[in-house]
């Protein structure tokens, strides 16, 4: 068996789900239109820089949900799935992960955005494993805007993996051949942990990097 590791935003959608559902938000009414979207827009490109403060981030981008009535959230999530998730799959990434799958590969979607806007994002392209940044609940449930453990984020990413494997009885090292698909320099870490990094439609310093490293370039959406 292989191991075969997918970032998501980005990598396997064409945009970014994080900033999208905060645009969502301010589309459906829920955050404000000026001042949410700048703060929002500032917190993209500081990710986009390396340099997010994660903690900041998604204490910011739960607020305006958070607090709202669980039967009201599950349906802007639902809503979001339909509108946003549904119609930015693209063919040739939903094809990329399917041969993974078919393969009796271990998969895992890994990103730094939080489970509740990634979990059935993932299970559209049929990926169980989600690995991503875990938001706390309260004992009711709800989100308390911190997060509950290491984010998975940068070098957490490892991190993260490598618990997940451990709770199935593996390490890294069980596994002939290890694959990590990602866009983004922040993901560096576990694109040089793994045995077969893919710079996957990689901005221009991952681009860069992968070409001085002879690293496979796979741009999906070309």
């Amino acid at each position: 068996m292989n191991l075969t590791l997918f970032d998501l935003d980005g990598t396997l959608l064409p945009t970014d789900s994080d900033h999208a559902f905060g645009e969502f938000l301010v589309r459906i009414g829920w955050a404000d239109g000026g001042e949410f979207k700048r703060r929002n827009d500032e917190f993209y490109a500081q990710y986009l820089e390396g340099r997010l403060d994660i903690e900041a981030y998604v204490h910011f981008c739960t607020a305006p949900w958070r607090d709202r009535d669980p039967a009201e959230i599950a349906a802007a999530q639902a809503r979001f799935v339909d509108e946003y998730a549904r119609p930015s799959l693209h063919p040739a990434a939903v094809d990329l992960v399917r041969r993974h799958l078919d393969a009796g590969d271990m998969v895992a979607v890994v990103t730094a955005t939080n489970d509740f806007v990634t979990r059935p994002i993932a299970s559209l392209f049929g990926v169980e494993t989600l690995i991503a940044t875990e938001l706390e609940r309260d004992g009711r449930g709800r989100a308390t805007g911190a997060i509950r453990g290491v984010p998975s984020f940068r070098d957490g990413k490892i991190t993260r993996v490598r618990q997940w494997l451990a709770d199935a009885g593996r390490t890294l090292g069980d596994f002939e051949r290890s694959t990590f698909y990602s866009d983004s320099t922040n993901d560096l870490p576990l694109l040089e942990l793994v045995s077969h990094p893919v710079a996957t439609n990689p901005g221009d310093g991952l681009r860069a990097v992968a070409l001085q490293r002879g690293w496979p370039i796979l741009d999906l959406f070309a």
